[in-house]
């Protein structure tokens, strides 16, 4: 067995990671991070296809939270981490839901101005801005049909980077944080999963890991540090922690934004390159309508949902666009690590109303979508009739039940809150965990609640303020 030793070690590479181990390594400590997944090039393939699926994606796209309905969800496993694999957006944590969260949470410096300072700081670093020129037809017809309809709607800035010429780069973690943090001289551990925290007392004194090596073998290996961060996102990080026997409000509380989707089929081509920029706010944080990536595939799977014929729309799929309708659920979910299985078992129950509050989202979006100038729609219902018109969208109310809805997610919070009531929370307000000196969880597990948004921006902002909260403790 192989050991070594770093000051700090970061698992993970994701949004939370990448920025702890730059702002760590940058501030003169000595990091190293453990990410399970391989390092695969920004560019090696195409953006939601097959491949990229394969190589980037946790059980290659296909996991499952367990319920009834069950919610099909989407982790990246790859340096970088999701923001690999996402689209991109990357609103703010909304003030009003910060302010409410560090008062019903009790957590410390969380002010929304604080909170701004950060994300204004991570917005110049990546680069965050709305498109340079007009939107793409995909993302037209949101702004078209909410306008329609006299709906709020709002262009999402998005991590991009844009050329003179308006071509959009987008800053992921491996093109951003993780050459920041290497250049810094933190080491970067492809490959190589952090299997258990091994504690004494009140500490973390080692992390053993196994290590695809070249050729195709593994290698166990031990990793001694002064201090632990564990980023691997709110399915993993609470995984791990349980096997460590860290379990106290650890893994409950999962929280999610459930999504229903319509397949919009249309009298002309749109694109499938990118991911829809705008999004209708019409109804609050609680219902957001937006769009998806549309590749083929995608496409072909979205028709299925309805389990009727549709070789005939397939045939047209150029002239089809995936959007949906995500809520912020009263549901909760659970993450459990079990003995002799691989991964987690993660399972989430919807509530009655979350249900209620899917129908009204999925006839909405049809209403949208029509207004837009869609002239087919195929819901991710299980029977769901394929609507041409708004007479026809009355069946839709009462096909969204248990049964039939085919939902799905992108975004996973909460499995380790942060603040500070022990009695409901796995970590303090700045993400230590309880009962553990030196270790502590910086990504999406900390926040306490679904924000109604892409996350992201929120994860990164929050885990610079916890960086720097851990630097005016400790001295390199």
């Amino acid at each position: 067995m192989a050991t070594l030793d770093t000051q700090i070690l970061v698992i993970g590479s994701g949004a939370g990671g990448a920025v702890t181990a730059a702002r760590l390594a940058e501030s003169g400590h000595h990091v190293t991070v453990a990410e399970e997944g391989p390092w695969v090039e920004a560019d090696a393939f195409e953006p939601f296809s097959l491949g990229e699926m394969v190589a980037k994606y946790r059980h290659h796209g296909a996991s499952l939270a367990l319920g009834n309905p069950n919610i099909a969800y989407a982790e990246g496993r790859c340096v970088g981490g999701s923001t690999e694999i996402n689209s991109g957006l990357f609103p703010r944590l909304p003030d009003d839901l910060a302010a409410d969260w560090a008062t019903r949470y009790a957590i410390d410096e969380f002010s929304p101005d604080l909170l701004g300072r950060y994300a204004t700081g991570i917005e110049a670093d990546l680069g965050v801005s709305t498109l340079p020129g007009a939107p793409p037809p995909s993302s037209a017809a949101l702004e078209r049909g909410a306008t329609k309809l006299g709906w709020r709607n709002v262009e999402f800035a998005r991590a991009f980077r844009y050329d003179t010429e308006g071509r959009g780069t987008k800053q992921t973690m491996s093109r951003t944080m993780l050459p920041r943090a290497r250049a810094a001289g933190a080491a970067i551990l492809p490959d190589c999963a952090v299997r258990r925290l091994v504690r004494r007392g009140d500490r973390v004194v080692a992390a053993t890991a196994r290590r695809r090596v070249p050729g195709g073998g593994v290698e166990r290996l031990t990793i001694r540090a002064d201090h632990y961060v564990v980023c691997g996102g709110a399915v993993q990080t609470p995984a791990l922690l349980q096997r460590s026997g860290i379990r106290r409000n650890v893994g409950a509380g999962l929280r999610m934004h459930p999504m229903i989707k319509i397949a919009a089929r249309f009298p002309h081509p749109v694109d499938h390159g990118d991911v829809p920029m705008h999004r209708v706010t019409e109804f609050g944080l609680d219902l957001t309508i937006g769009g998806s990536a549309s590749r083929r595939g995608m496409v072909a799977v979205a028709l299925a949902d309805t389990g009727l014929p549709f070789d005939d729309a397939l045939a047209d799929w150029e002239n089809i666009c995936l959007y949906y309708a995500a809520i912020r659920s009263e549901g909760r979910g659970r993450v459990l690590a079990v003995p002799g299985l691989p991964s987690p078992v993660v399972t989430y129950r919807l509530t009655d109303a979350d249900l209620s509050r899917l129908a009204r989202g999925l006839v909405h979006l049809g209403e949208l979508l029509l207004a837009a100038g869609a002239v087919e729609l195929h819901p991710s219902v299980l029977g769901g009739p394929v609507v041409r018109s708004l007479d026809e969208m009355g069946a839709w109310w009462d096909g969204v039940t248990r049964g039939r809805a085919n939902l799905m997610t992108v975004h996973l919070t909460s499995s380790v809150r942060m603040g500070e009531d022990r009695r409901s929370t796995g970590a303090d307000s700045f993400g230590r965990v309880w009962g553990c000196a030196n270790l502590r969880v910086n990504d999406a597990s900390l926040l306490p609640d679904a924000p109604g948004v892409n996350p992201q921006a929120a994860v990164m902002a929050i885990a610079a303020r916890n960086c720097d909260h851990f630097l005016s403790e400790a001295r390199p």
